[in-house]
């Protein structure tokens, strides 16, 4: 894990041959939220910033939506491309980025993850499409899991993990610890029930991190900014 700084902001990067994720972090007042003008121009200048040609998002509504990339903006939480030089990308201050790919097949996908993204297995279904849609072969396929309000910080009602212990994969899981969930148990344990070995999490917590600078909502309420997590497969 390196940090890359670019125009006085700071990004915590991770590079796999050919394929290259990034996460924001909210130094200098990094922001991305997209109904705002400076949003929308931070998301513009990552063109020039990482030798990109476009920027895929979508506008997130805590859905299982996965689209592919076309430069459209749909309703949905999951972007799955195999175009080089093409960033996708999730907006995210406490929820879970997950960055996933197959170096091998040259495909790449960002999800956004909350609780009830969680709940209906959003990231679980992204590698099925990548397996059944692209030809991806699980035992190729990586995933980083990126800053998110953890275990330690994220206060969860006791009514609501009844969701999460209706389905089969958590139901024996210890997922709920001293009035906390751990969304990254849940979504590791998705992962390894779609084949995913090779998993990666970062182990930092938006909320309560010395060592980033980085926006949660649950900490700042409406003057949280927004977090921008991608990855890129660069033409060789």
């Amino acid at each position: 894990m390196n940090i890359k700084c670019i125009e006085n902001y700071e990004f915590i990067e991770e590079k796999d041959e050919n394929v290259s994720l990034y996460f924001s972090t909210s130094k200098n007042n990094l922001n991305f939220k997209i109904n705002s003008e400076e949003g929308m121009r931070n998301i513009s200048n990552l063109k020039s910033w990482f030798n990109v040609e476009k920027v895929g998002y979508l506008n997130q509504i805590h859905s299982d939506k996965i689209y592919k990339f076309d430069g459209n903006a749909y309703d949905g939480d999951s972007i799955i491309t195999n175009q080089k030089n093409v960033a996708v990308g999730v907006f995210t201050a406490d929820c879970v980025p997950i960055l996933i790919y197959d170096k091998t097949s040259g495909v790449v996908a960002a999800v956004h993850s909350g609780w009830k993204g969680t709940v209906l297995r959003i990231v679980e279904k992204t590698v099925k499409v990548m397996k059944n849609d692209y030809g991806c072969d699980e035992k190729n396929i990586s995933a980083v899991i990126g800053p998110h309000n953890k275990v330690c910080c994220y206060e969860f009602g006791v009514e609501l993990v009844e969701d999460f212990k209706k389905i089969d994969i958590y139901r024996n899981e210890d997922i709920y610890v001293n009035g906390k969930l751990d969304l990254q148990k849940c979504i590791i344990k998705q992962l390894k029930n779609a084949g995913i070995t090779n998993i990666k999490p970062l182990n930092i917590c938006t909320y309560c991190t010395k060592e980033y600078q980085l926006h949660s909502y649950r900490r700042d309420k409406e003057k949280a900014g927004r977090m921008f997590s991608f990855i890129t497969i660069k033409a060789s």
